[in-house]
């Protein structure tokens, strides 16, 4: 088989490793792969089996993402960023990959350029051809000078990379609504649709009893998340408040998830909201939370794109309070789209309020929910073009 490197660095939430983690779920019946993981480590994530797992000392960003931070080490952010790039180089030499993929980079995640350029320079090198992708979301964060970065990144990408796979449905959100540069781009540039995670892949059996219980138990679902955690307490306080308003009305019982890096004092707040409320439970994690948003009769979430899609796979009725931080438009122009589509319903700050919330969450559990017609092929057309990137390194070689 064909050898793999995808490399992923998330950062604050955990939206870039589940995306990832999904896209190399579908490679391991053509590759050999190697994931290299350049973040926290979440416990009680679910990895596919047969991906070989190397995980670099682990970095994290401020809410501002301004500032770089180790994580669990004793070692300065010198230190680490000199181990990173010798163990990433380390895993070149050892694994010797016939493709390389990277999550983002260039289109962000230019602080990491200290460990990807020597990478990238390694590679170019090489007598081995290995052939080099870029793994892209549907939408680009913005910059504040972003003439400068678009002309960085078209430097770069036209430089070291062979293919850019938009994980996007080129009609409904094109690359070029955030990124204007796309036609200066020399190499090919593929849209894979939208990656999706597989509904009903969880054995019900092997997962914890707490789960199962609930899964399994035939009184409605609300599900309330926020990805990761570190954002999106506002909604998360808002729901325990409303809950109670909620109680005497709904039959349904509120499944909230805080998100893996949700503060230890956010979590022991909602958790004691819970303690005299029947209707509400408060858990920091689930690894089966797309099968939660299948059984619900609606979902309450923010707009992070792999939310998002488990919103439109499952057709759950949703209720959306996108992020809009750091001046970040992402999950905004996502779910206002959405939104137009009649998909779901946007919630603003001023919905917060309980009282107001409470008559949305009535009001969005009459509606009928709609269905999207979207690329949903993220997974299998991704995996498809990189067997096709590969099989160029045999013709080359031969011709």
């Amino acid at each position: 088989m064909k050898k793999l490197l995808f490399y992923c660095q998330h950062i604050l939430g955990m939206g870039h490793l589940v995306r990832s983690m999904e896209i190399v779920r579908g490679l391991v019946k053509d590759f050999q792969v190697c994931f290299i993981n350049g973040g926290e480590i979440v416990e009680g994530f679910v990895v596919p089996k047969g991906i070989e797992i190397v995980n670099l000392p682990a970095l994290k960003t401020d809410t501002e993402f301004q500032t770089l931070h180790v994580v669990d080490s004793e070692y300065s952010l010198e230190e680490v960023q000199a181990m990173r790039t010798e163990k990433l180089l380390a895993v070149v030499d050892r694994f010797q990959p016939d493709v390389v993929v990277i999550e983002l980079f260039p289109f962000g995640r230019k602080k990491f350029a200290f460990e990807l350029i020597p990478m990238l320079d390694k590679i170019k090198a090489s007598k081995k051809p290995i052939k080099v992708a870029c793994s892209l979301r549907d939408i680009v964060v913005g910059k504040k000078n972003q003439a400068k970065h678009e002309d960085k990144v078209c430097r770069i990408m036209n430089q070291y990379f062979d293919l850019l796979l938009v994980h996007s449905d080129r009609d409904f959100i094109p690359l070029s609504e955030t990124f204007s540069r796309e036609a200066d781009l020399t190499c090919k540039v593929y849209y894979t649709g939208y990656v999706t995670q597989p509904i009903d892949r969880f054995d019900l059996s092997a997962i914890s009893d707490f789960d199962r219980k609930a899964l399994y138990c035939d009184k409605p679902k609300i599900l309330v998340s926020v990805g990761g955690g570190r954002f999106g307490h506002e909604l998360l306080k808002s729901i325990a408040k409303t809950a109670r308003i909620l109680e005497p009305i709904l039959p349904h019982h509120i499944h909230l998830f805080t998100g893996p890096f949700v503060p230890d004092f956010v979590l022991y707040d909602l958790q004691k909201r819970a303690e005299d409320c029947s209707n509400l439970t408060v858990r920091r994690y689930t690894a089966c939370l797309l099968d939660y948003m299948q059984q619900a009769a609606l979902s309450i979430n923010m707009g992070g794109y792999n939310t998002t899609m488990n919103v439109l796979t499952t057709g759950v009725r949703s209720l959306m309070l996108p992020f809009t931080g750091n001046g970040d438009k992402e999950q905004e122009i996502r779910a206002m789209k959405l939104a137009e589509c009649g998909i779901l319903e946007l919630l603003a700050p001023e919905d917060l309020v309980p009282e107001v919330m409470a008559e949305k969450i009535i009001a969005q559990l009459k509606t009928v929910p709609t269905l999207a017609k979207f690329d949903l092929q993220g997974v299998q057309k991704t995996a498809a073009f990189l067997r096709e990137l590969v099989e160029e390194v045999a013709v080359e070689t031969a011709a």
